[in-house]
């Protein structure tokens, strides 16, 4: 069962888990189960989504009953109406806090703006030596992004040097090794925790929380930092 974290007659939210395709997806054929489809047999209705989250991201994903509704969300995503937030953990102690103005290039070799910026949460050193350092470091960072590019977050995160845990393709393989090996933690700690947005039929603001995830939590507790009454 998805967990829903908010429903009416013209929209519905759930609480996406790490590691669960949004749809059906040429590049994931080894993929037998989809937020979309699930969402549907769920409640027992045509939902669309509005907007995408990468497969190993957990958190809030947003879905429509109506397709007049879906186009008007879609508008508000592509003009930046909507706030998101994003928990992540990452390598190292990054800066307290930090705006990423770092233009991505698209797989057709279009180049896109992208801006992010964050704030460092909480930090937490390990007496576990990794490679040539003696201790390991992490932060945990909240991130809000004004565009929406593909894999913006991983890419802006690795672009600093303070690549999120378990990111495979621009994180650290010598970090996500270590996270495996020690732990037998594969999740990769990104988390969409917040939107905030305008409803689109009856104009009122709308602000969406989703509580992290049992593998997120279980990170958190390796390093010693307590959650908050929203995690």
């Amino acid at each position: 069962m998805l967990n829903i974290i908010y429903q009416d007659e013209h929209l519905i939210a759930i609480n996406k888990p790490h590691g669960l395709l949004v749809h059906r997806s040429p590049i994931a054929n080894d993929a037998k189960e989809f937020a979309l489809q699930m969402l549907r047999d769920q409640i027992g209705k045509y939902v669309s989504p509005v907007h995408r989250l990468d497969r190993k991201t957990g958190g809030l994903l947003l879905f429509t009953f109506e397709k007049d509704v879906e186009i008007a969300m879609h508008k508000q995503f592509q003009e930046g109406l909507v706030k998101k937030k994003y928990k992540a953990i990452v390598r190292g102690y990054s800066p307290e806090s930090m705006d990423i103005d770092y233009p991505l290039v698209k797989e057709n070799g279009m180049i896109q703006d992208a801006f992010t910026s964050f704030v460092t949460l909480k930090q937490a050193e390990l007496d576990i030596a990794l490679g040539q350092h003696p201790t390991s470091r992490y932060s945990l960072v909240e991130a809000r992004p004004t565009t929406g590019r593909m894999h913006q977050l991983r890419k802006h995160f690795a672009h600093i040097f303070y690549p999120i845990i378990g990111d495979r393709k621009h994180g650290c393989n010598k970090q996500n090794r270590f996270f495996k090996e020690q732990w037998d933690m594969t999740t990769m700690l990104l988390h969409a925790s917040e939107l905030s947005f305008d409803h689109p039929v009856t104009k009122e603001p709308l602000h969406l929380t989703a509580p992290l995830h049992d593998e997120f939590k279980r990170v958190m507790k390796l390093m010693n930092w307590e959650l908050s009454d929203n995690d």
